[in-house]
């Protein structure tokens, strides 16, 4: 019977198929640093089992609700690969989750990341996942575990993909929104950072017809226009959890992402009301103006697209605003009141005024 196995030296390793282990192996050993440095009460943030465990008790919850979200990046991706910008992708990850988590009212407690490449590139992983950790330390939350998927074929050279993972938790009975809005209320806006991780299909279809580069001075700031539109979520976490274990009467609360204002603001609302906003007193920031401008976006098109530089809805009683904003402001967040909340009639959302772009 003649020997059918490949001679020694001539068989195909995996290697040979476009998985390198040792790589994968080599970008644990670099990420470790990192995903230590997010460590928290429930878990010690090592990574190398089979799955990642957290303590509620330890954690100090005693009669917990979970709230979990997931959440990816989008085609902002796309600038970062070109830009070959990596550091700042794996925040706006953390932050497109943990954001949904606190309108809800939860402490995001752990994080879990999956990154997707046709080839692992060592480096980029790294910078990608030291990014996913620093918003996990800005959000107060765990990176306890993650995948790195090497899959030759499904992704052209140098992409990748991104997607996120978060729990929280909330106290029975502490979870927003509360059932007492009502008619009166004023709607708060926090500031955004920038175009955060929504509409950016459209943002790369601006760039494109304008015959701008990643690496060309940006039209609206002192800086590349990658490294502009990459300006990474703001993470409102810290300062929300602050306003209610502070015990502020805070009603309800919305992340302004894909939907911007006119869909993402009726979705904590009851039924019979409805939210008016006036637009003119928003403080847009100019990369909103140039898009428009360089886009001929309309403007409802704008706050239907982008958060328009409100990246974050606080409801709340009218006779606390000023005390909202005035503790808003000394957590580093710009508030303002925007709107506020109206019986409804017809729509959800009525909007009055201009934006000031």
């Amino acid at each position: 019977m003649s020997d059918q196995s490949p001679k020694s030296g001539n068989g195909l390793s995996y290697k040979d198929a476009g998985v390198d282990i040792e790589a994968g192996n080599e970008l644990v050993d670099r990420i470790k640093p990192a995903i230590r440095s997010t460590a928290r009460a429930g878990a010690d943030s090592e990574i190398g089992g089979f799955g990642g465990l957290f303590d509620l008790r330890a954690a100090g919850f005693h009669d917990p609700v979970l709230v979990a979200a997931n959440d990816g990046v989008g085609t902002k991706l796309k600038i970062a690969i070109d830009a070959g910008i990596h550091s700042t992708v794996g925040i706006d990850l953390v932050a497109m989750c943990v954001n949904d988590l606190i309108v809800q009212g939860a402490e995001p407690l752990f994080f879990l990341d999956y990154f997707a490449t046709g080839a692992l590139d060592v480096d980029k992983a790294a910078d990608v996942v030291e990014g996913i950790a620093e918003g996990c330390r800005r959000a107060g939350c765990a990176l306890i575990g993650g995948e790195t998927a090497e899959m030759p074929g499904m992704y052209a050279k140098g992409d990748y993909d991104l997607a996120g993972f978060a729990v929280g938790a909330a106290e029975r009975g502490t979870l927003l929104p509360r059932n007492d809005m009502a008619a009166g209320d004023v709607v708060i806006g926090l500031g955004s950072d920038g175009v955060h991780s929504n509409g950016f299909s459209l943002v790369r279809r601006i760039a494109d017809s304008a015959g701008l580069r990643w690496d060309n001075r940006a039209p609206f700031e002192d800086a590349t226009l990658g490294e502009a539109l990459l300006a990474p979520t703001r993470i409102y976490v810290k300062s929300l959890l602050a306003a209610l274990r502070a015990g502020m009467p805070i009603k309800g609360l919305a992340h302004i992402t894909g939907g911007g204002l006119i869909e993402n603001i009726p979705r904590v609302l009851p039924k019979p009301l409805a939210v008016e906003i006036d637009l003119s007193l928003i403080d847009v920031p100019p990369v909103f103006s140039w898009l428009a401008a360089a886009g001929g976006v309309s403007e409802p098109e704008m706050y239907r697209t982008f958060n328009c530089g409100v990246g974050m809805i606080v409801i709340a009683p009218r006779e606390y605003a000023d005390e909202l904003i005035g503790f808003f402001a000394a957590q580093g967040e710009s508030a303002r009141v925007i709107g506020h909340l109206a019986e409804r009639k017809d729509a959800a959302f009525t909007a009055f005024g201009s934006l000031n772009l």
